[in-house]
């Protein structure tokens, strides 16, 4: 009787608790309900709630501000307008040194892995599912209106377990074209909320847009990722790089991305991965799932794969080649030299993981990245479900066409480096001396160790001491000063660090025109093929007439007006050499590779044009797509030299250089 009493009494309870735990279990599983001004927000309602906090290690003194803290937040993000909003991304202002380690339902807009440090501040981008529908469309399913952003990550200084100081964002607003946000306010201390609307001043279609696709989008670089044939568990795409910028160049272009949901690369063709390796697959999740693959054959199965271009010995090749655009060897080129160069297209094929085993369950890799050797970076955003891209019919009939099945676009805009990669020195016909690099124009690497100042000023150059290195200088720099009767520092400035530097000469001058002759240097191991180079002219552009060794052309619309002339060299002339090493360097110093060119102006169209005061001086000029570093110095008459106002440089502090008027 005692065993089932007891058994009478626990039954219920253990009921009960089982119960609990499951409906515990669900709840924690569902996204954190809207709050209540959600309900009075008719556009687009986001929300950053702070949940947790904790202390980690390593534990430093009281108050220190490197102190580690975890913190578990949550954004979300809810469509209550009446217009789906595709492709969203928010801006998050983290102001407490975050590093973030996790975010479930979205990448960075700026395409950098995770973990990684976002404490001034970061934008996110849904992933995988990019676009939230209205309520209208959807009879109210919070499911398909609501994106819900779990975030766990590191912060410093800030003491979570002190309930007055909860570590919140400076800021959150969406970043889709067309809406205004503003200023977020507090919902209590651990919650920001903010209701976006629409621009009431932006020309839209106001009812319900049930628009399945983003439009397609312009940058300096454009990855377009198109899957062409699916199966149940795997698929193949097309992968095309499309170059825009018109200075823009890309020289062994390297290819990355993270693949989000365990796939892998069975083969490929018109590239091929930096690593063929498939232990992760052999002893991973993929290799338990795919036991009857013969992964002898497969790739690749990284995370996150590095992909490079095909030289051009494959171009024909049956097995890895043969498709239009590939195998270049990594070299796009701007469409400004040559439209066939732009562009690079490979084909590969995608072995997928579960829940994913159907042919529409279709998703492109995340986080690309893409960056080639001397030439700018790129930084690229999310990838964008677009109209599916239509091919030519394999048939040749004119009148269809074959359309992908799916199509994502990447765009890639170009950033320069912090430190430039060239540099540009000027001279004059009026004067003996040349203004040459500026000290660690392109960095100081490797100067602290040296017997140089870093920031002292360049010192004046004879002519001839141009095609000399500069650790084989120092004898001419010395006698030159002593004959111009110039002040030396002691110790005596640095070298440029450049590995190209471009001289700009006054020619001649006279009342019909004027001309300057452009001198390319390499003083470093890379041949450049296909090279080019552009100088922006504030004034004398208009008032171009020819070059003589290098082809020439003026570039339409390069900010805003036509003050840039693009310059490369003619067959032949279009390969600047590594430079040579010398075979007994004491006496025979390294000779640069060396190109050389003169270009002529007629003043005709710009009558106003004062060419001894400065304006047949470029402002900007460009190698290969990277800006150099200009004087801040221009030669004039006799051994003058005076400063070159408006002129920009990468360097926000070079020291203006030593002259002296005798």
């Amino acid at each position: 009787m005692g065993i089932v009493h007891l058994r009478r009494i626990f039954k219920p309870l253990f009921l009960f608790l089982f119960f609990f735990a499951i409906s515990l279990r669900i709840s924690i599983a569902q996204p954190v309900a809207p709050s209540p001004s959600a309900d009075v927000c008719n556009g687009i309602f986001l929300s950053y709630t702070y949940i947790t906090g904790s202390i980690i290690p390593p534990h430093l003194a009281a108050g220190s501000p490197r102190q580690p803290y975890k913190f578990e937040s949550q954004l979300e993000v809810l469509n209550n307008g009446l217009q789906d909003l595709n492709s969203w991304q928010v801006f998050v202002g983290f102001q407490h040194d975050e590093y973030l380690v996790s975010a479930s339902n979205a990448v960075l807009v700026d395409g950098t892995s995770l973990p990684a440090g976002v404490g001034n501040g970061t934008a996110f981008a849904g992933y995988p599912a990019t676009d939230l529908k209205t309520a209208v469309e959807t009879a109210g399913d919070v499911t398909q209106m609501e994106a819900v952003v779990n975030l766990v990550g590191t912060q410093f200084g800030v003491d979570v377990a002190n309930s007055n100081s909860v570590p919140m964002p400076s800021n959150i607003s969406l970043l889709n074209t067309g809406y205004i946000c503003p200023v977020p306010t507090m919902q209590g201390s651990s919650q920001m909320t903010v209701c976006c609307t629409l621009d009431p001043n932006l020309k839209t279609n106001t009812t319900i847009i049930g628009q399945e696709f983003s439009p397609r989008q312009s940058g300096d670089l454009v990855i377009t990722y198109d899957v062409t044939q699916t199966y149940a568990s795997n698929y193949m795409a097309q992968v095309t790089i499309s170059n825009n910028n018109p200075l823009g160049r890309l020289d062994y272009w390297m290819l990355s991305w993270d693949w989000m949901r365990g796939e892998f690369i069975g083969k490929m063709q018109g590239a091929y991965p930096t690593v063929v390796d498939t232990t992760g697959c052999l002893y991973g999740q993929q290799g338990a799932y795919y036991q009857g693959l013969d992964f002898s054959t497969v790739l690749n199965c990284d995370r996150r794969p590095t992909i490079v271009d095909l030289p051009l010995s494959y171009t024909n090749d049956s097995t890895l080649g043969k498709i239009p655009y590939c195998c270049r060897n990594g070299t796009i080129l701007p469409a400004t030299m040559d439209p066939t160069q732009s562009t690079s297209v490979f084909l590969i094929q995608v072995y997928k993981m579960p829940p994913d085993l159907n042919r529409t369950q279709l998703y492109p890799p995340a986080n690309f990245q893409i960056n080639g050797t001397f030439n700018p970076n790129y930084q690229c955003g999310p990838p964008v479900r677009v109209t599916p891209t239509e091919f030519p019919d394999p048939s040749g009939l004119p009148s269809t066409n074959a359309t992908a099945l799916a199509s994502w676009q990447v765009v890639c805009n170009m950033t320069q480096p912090a430190t430039p990669k060239c540099c540009v020195s000027f001279s004059s016909y009026l004067n003996d001396s040349v203004i040459p690099c500026s000290t660690c124009a392109c960095g100081c690497q490797g100067s602290a160790n040296s017997n140089c100042s870093t920031t002292a000023s360049a010192l004046l150059l004879p002519s001839e001491a141009a095609l000399v290195p500069f650790a084989n200088r120092t004898n001419m720099i010395l006698a030159w000063a002593s004959i111009k009767h110039y002040p030396v520092p002691n110790p005596m400035p640095c070298g440029d660090n450049c590995g190209v530097s471009i001289n700009w000469h006054l020619y001649t001058d006279s009342t019909a025109g004027w001309s300057a002759r452009v001198t390319l240097f390499n003083w470093g191991g890379n041949n450049f093929a296909d090279w080019f180079a552009a100088v922006q002219l504030d004034k004398a552009t208009p008032g171009f007439q020819a070059m003589y060794s290098f082809k020439a052309s003026v570039l339409p619309g390069i900010n805003g007006v036509n003050n840039t002339i693009l310059m490369e060299g003619l067959p032949g002339l279009n390969y600047l050499v590594a430079q040579s090493p010398a075979a007994n360097p004491t006496t025979n110093p390294p000779v640069p590779g060396k190109q050389q060119s003169v270009i002529s102006f007629s003043n005709k169209n710009t009558p106003t044009i004062n060419v001894l005061g400065g304006d047949a001086f470029p402002s900007k000029v460009f190698f290969n797509g990277l800006e150099c570093s200009l004087p801040t110095m221009l030669p004039s008459k006799g051994d003058r030299m005076v400063a070159a106002s408006g002129i920009s440089s990468f360097l926000l502090a070079i020291v203006v250089l030593i002259f002296v008027q005798r």
